[in-house]
């Protein structure tokens, strides 16, 4: 019986402590990029539906932004459909944009709505293409050759970015208390449509609505130096030298740079964390100590 009093004491206190940060986000908007081993765990992805309607219940405006990339795999090899990549991008034809846009906005997408109604939340699944969310532009990549030193385009298909966002179907869904679920697929001006990733969509999304807080969950703790130690906060001139120095590498590269970026456009500040870790989005918002690597402008 003292065992279980104390752990209550505890929640309690926990509860207590996360307080001021519930006034201090009551009412902001929060864009969470999510997927990685978060999306691909069952255990993982209740709990994050879980926190998730745990943040509209305090008062915060989530929206929620996800990948899918070995799904889509998967879908491709079940299809017999052959997928290459160039530069960690899926080459995009017309064929492969259709099996996309059916995973993205179709299955994943819809698993998400499920998991957050069942955790109790009134969620809606909504693509970039809806409302022209998303306006693409096909994305372009250079590749120097070694030998000849030409630079040459490299055509990845319909693969995109995001050229304009349109956020007013998002804010229409939290002005009726509903959490959007957002599938990274765009639309261009020709009707096109085009596979976009996942983390440059919700910085994008994030940046048009002006957002407090811009998450990325990921499959590492952070930003790391390089002693391979947790750096818990960076200014954007930080983090800008993290990857001109060497600090930052391979995939985390782009993903600091989807932060600087969303910074930039108006985000107050963007937040890399381990989505693996349970509860991880409510120990970055609720505790002192954070959980991941927090960008700002300072």
């Amino acid at each position: 019986m003292t065992n279980d009093r104390e752990e209550w004491l505890g929640k309690a206190r926990t509860l207590s402590e996360a307080l001021p940060y519930m006034r201090r986000y009551a009412g902001r908007t929060f864009v969470i990029k999510y997927g990685g081993h978060a999306m691909g765990d069952e255990h993982l992805a209740e709990l994050f539906a879980r926190d998730i309607v745990l943040l509209k219940q305090v008062g915060i405006n989530p929206v929620v932004v996800h990948g899918g990339g070995p799904q889509i795999g998967e879908m491709l090899k079940r299809l017999k459909i052959q997928s290459s990549f160039i530069d960690g991008l899926r080459v995009t034809d017309k064929e492969t944009v259709e099996v996309v846009e059916m995973v993205l906005s179709g299955s994943i997408n819809k698993q998400i709505v499920t998991a957050i109604s069942k955790a109790g939340g009134r969620a809606v699944g909504v693509s970039g293409k809806d409302g022209q969310l998303i306006i693409a532009r096909k994305l372009r990549r250079t590749q120097r050759d070694p030998d000849s030193n030409i630079e040459k385009v490299l055509d990845l298909g319909f693969v995109g970015e995001p050229h304009q966002v349109n956020p007013q179907i998002l804010e229409g869904l939290l002005a009726a208390d509903i959490i959007p679920v957002v599938a990274p697929v765009g639309v261009d001006r020709q009707g096109d449509t085009y596979n976009i990733n996942a983390d440059t969509s919700a910085g994008a999304i994030a940046g048009a609505l002006g957002a407090t807080r811009f998450f990325l969950l990921t499959d590492v703790a952070g930003v790391l130096d390089k002693d391979k130690n947790l750096i818990p906060r960076m200014s954007l001139e930080e983090a800008r030298n993290a990857i001109a120095d060497g600090t930052a590498t391979g995939g985390m590269i782009p993903k600091i740079e989807t932060c600087i970026e969303a910074v930039e456009q108006g985000v107050d500040a963007a937040v890399i964390l381990d989505g693996r870790v349970p509860h991880a989005l409510l120990l970055e918002i609720f505790t002192e100590g954070g959980a991941g690597t927090l960008i700002g402008r300072e």
